[in-house]
Protein backbone atom coordinates (compact mmCIF):
# COMPACT_ATOMS: atom_id res chain seq x y z
CA UNK A 1 0.00 0.00 0.00
CA UNK A 2 2.81 2.47 0.06
CA UNK A 3 2.93 3.05 -3.73
CA UNK A 4 -0.95 4.10 -3.23
CA UNK A 5 -0.11 6.07 0.13
CA UNK A 6 2.30 8.02 -1.89
CA UNK A 7 -0.63 8.93 -4.71
CA UNK A 8 -2.81 9.88 -1.58
CA UNK A 9 -0.40 12.07 -0.33
CA UNK A 10 0.35 13.65 -3.72
CA UNK A 11 -3.48 13.86 -4.70
CA UNK A 12 -3.71 15.98 -1.43
CA UNK A 13 -1.07 17.87 -2.26
CA UNK A 14 -2.35 18.95 -5.68
CA UNK A 15 -5.67 19.48 -4.80
CA UNK A 16 -7.41 16.62 -6.79
CA UNK A 17 -10.28 16.00 -5.03
CA UNK A 18 -11.16 13.61 -7.69
CA UNK A 19 -7.88 11.36 -7.87
CA UNK A 20 -9.22 10.95 -3.94
CA UNK A 21 -11.80 9.42 -4.50
CA UNK A 22 -10.69 6.51 -6.32
CA UNK A 23 -7.88 6.58 -4.20
CA UNK A 24 -9.52 6.33 -1.11
CA UNK A 25 -11.96 3.74 -2.65
CA UNK A 26 -8.92 1.35 -3.86
CA UNK A 27 -7.52 2.07 -0.39
CA UNK A 28 -10.59 0.42 1.01
CA UNK A 29 -10.72 -2.20 -1.48
CA UNK A 30 -7.11 -3.04 0.05
CA UNK A 31 -7.96 -2.81 3.74
CA UNK A 32 -7.04 -5.51 5.87
CA UNK A 33 -10.18 -5.08 8.09
CA UNK A 34 -13.50 -3.29 8.38
CA UNK A 35 -12.42 -0.52 10.29
CA UNK A 36 -9.67 0.04 8.54
CA UNK A 37 -11.97 -0.41 4.97
CA UNK A 38 -15.07 2.11 6.33
CA UNK A 39 -12.63 4.86 7.62
CA UNK A 40 -11.01 4.85 3.95
CA UNK A 41 -14.49 4.82 1.90
CA UNK A 42 -16.22 7.91 4.54
CA UNK A 43 -13.02 9.66 3.08
CA UNK A 44 -14.03 8.88 -0.29
CA UNK A 45 -17.75 9.82 0.72
CA UNK A 46 -16.60 13.36 1.89
CA UNK A 47 -14.21 13.88 -1.26
CA UNK A 48 -16.90 12.88 -3.66
CA UNK A 49 -19.75 15.16 -1.68
CA UNK A 50 -17.41 18.06 -2.10
CA UNK A 51 -17.44 17.38 -6.14
CA UNK A 52 -20.93 15.63 -6.47
CA UNK A 53 -18.95 12.64 -7.97
CA UNK A 54 -21.37 10.45 -9.71
CA UNK A 55 -20.14 7.13 -7.64
CA UNK A 56 -21.99 9.34 -4.77
CA UNK A 57 -24.57 6.97 -4.34
CA UNK A 58 -22.24 3.97 -4.59
CA UNK A 59 -20.59 5.12 -1.90
CA UNK A 60 -23.39 6.30 0.17
CA UNK A 61 -24.79 2.79 -0.18
CA UNK A 62 -21.54 0.80 1.03
CA UNK A 63 -21.89 2.85 3.64
CA UNK A 64 -24.92 2.29 4.41
CA UNK A 65 -24.48 -1.31 4.01
CA UNK A 66 -21.72 -1.61 6.35
CA UNK A 67 -23.32 0.20 9.55
CA UNK A 68 -21.38 4.12 8.53
CA UNK A 69 -24.61 5.43 7.79
CA UNK A 70 -27.71 5.74 8.39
Amino acid sequence: MSDLNSRLLEAHDRGDTAALVTLYMQAANQAKDQNAAGFFMTQAYVFALDTNDARLQDLRNWLVANGREA
